[in-house]
């Protein structure tokens, strides 16, 4: 694909990325203002408290070098301090000056255990990463007619397992997908995830008919439930949607099951919510109830857009607590790539709920290629180059 389809909680916020200039900035003013404060004070104030601090701040926000900086920096000082009050309190000065250095050299310690750890959890994270993309692998940018784009934003910056999934599988009955939610978090979610990604992608190339390949996700999660009697609880209910597109028909078929309805995003830039004509259980609930799926069949004209998403995107919240709402957000806008549709949708929602989101967010985007507007301006740029020539 053009981007990556994975990211962590996406860029900071405006408000995050000052703060955290702004923080940066904290040891160079506790110097200053510990000598400014120090010069103006009567003799029995002293600046040591800032100089410490200048140091203890720089700790876990610099290098190894730019700690030992600021606390060379704040022990020189101190010296100067107490060389300017020569003839004063020689004890004092002494004293604040043994205090600033033990704050620095503590501080170059903090500094050593804090990078050790930042390092660990960078290794930790790697880690993560690559399991999370063997699970879920991103799909191809090109099958056939439909370019397709995903991404996976965590809601947490150092989160990268969840339970959202997407997959994209080319079949002898047509391209289909699947985009799911699985009830929990962690490596629990993991494993549900694991499990109806590696049933979707056999079942997807084996059923003839998308309520088989539905049926064949159940038994799986059944399977998964019995194999765990009597070692740990699985909770493998997952919310998804199913959609089949036909090679040559322009037809689309889907199958909800308890997850928010994808859009339609029309060439014109209209954009229709493909809800269910009937609510269903999530999928691994069959021993609550038991009916036939019903396959809904949707006319998927050329240059139109299939978006699909999980409840990270339609409960994310603002300031307010206003849901944001991607189809009337989304409506009258066009795209010039499914690429583009997914990270305008992304951007839109981190203003929206300004960085802060609750749950992760899994997206999907599929266009069928050969919109009318765009075959008119290939022809009529072809008629240019040819006139040209």
């Amino acid at each position: 694909m053009g981007s990556p389809g994975w990211a962590g909680a996406g860029a900071d916020s405006p408000r995050v990325a000052w703060a955290r200039r702004v923080v940066r900035w904290l040891p160079a003013v506790l110097l200053v203002g510990g000598v400014v404060f120090d010069l103006l004070m009567p003799m029995h104030y002293t600046a040591s408290p800032f100089l410490s601090a200048a140091s203890l701040v720089a700790a876990p926000l610099f290098s190894l070098r730019g700690t030992a900086a600021v606390a060379a920096t704040a022990a020189v000082v101190s010296v100067l301090l107490a060389a300017w009050h020569s003839g004063n309190d020689r004890a004092l000065s002494v004293t604040e000056i043994v205090t600033v250095c033990t704050v620095a050299l503590l501080a170059l310690a903090i500094n050593r255990v804090v990078r050790r750890n930042f390092r660990q959890l960078a290794t930790v994270r790697v880690v993560a990463e690559a399991a999370q993309r063997a699970v879920l692998p991103t799909p191809p940018s090109r099958i056939g007619s439909l370019r397709i784009a995903a991404r996976y934003v965590a809601a947490q910056t150092d989160a990268r397992i969840g339970g959202d999934l997407f997959a994209v599988q080319e079949s002898p009955h047509g391209v289909r997908a699947i985009i799911g939610d699985v009830r929990g978090k962690g490596l629990e979610a993991v494993e549900a995830v694991a499990v109806v990604i590696g049933a979707f992608r056999e079942a997807a190339e084996q059923e003839r008919t998308l309520e088989g390949l539905v049926d064949r996700l159940e038994r799986a999660l059944d399977r998964e439930g019995d194999r765990r009697v009597g070692l740990d609880q699985f909770e493998g209910f997952t919310t998804a949607v199913l959609a089949e597109i036909g090679d040559g028909s322009g037809g689309l078929r889907l199958i909800n099951r308890g997850h928010p309805p994808p859009l339609l995003l029309l060439p014109t830039g209209q954009v229709r919510e493909l809800s269910p004509e009937a609510d269903a259980l999530p999928l691994g609930m069959r021993d609550v109830a038991a009916w036939r799926d019903t396959v809904e069949e949707l006319p998927f004209p050329a240059g139109a857009a299939l978006l699909l998403l999980t409840d990270g995107v339609t409960e994310a919240r603002d300031a307010s607590g206003r849901f944001y709402e991607p189809a009337r957000r989304l409506s009258g806008r066009r795209f010039a790539s499914p690429d583009a549709l997914l990270d305008a949708l992304i951007a839109d929602v981190m203003r929206h709920t300004e960085g802060q989101r609750a749950d992760d967010m899994a997206l999907l985007a599929l266009r069928r290629a050969g919109a009318p507007g765009m075959v008119a301006v290939r022809r009529g740029q072809r008629a240019a180059d040819e006139r040209a020539g």
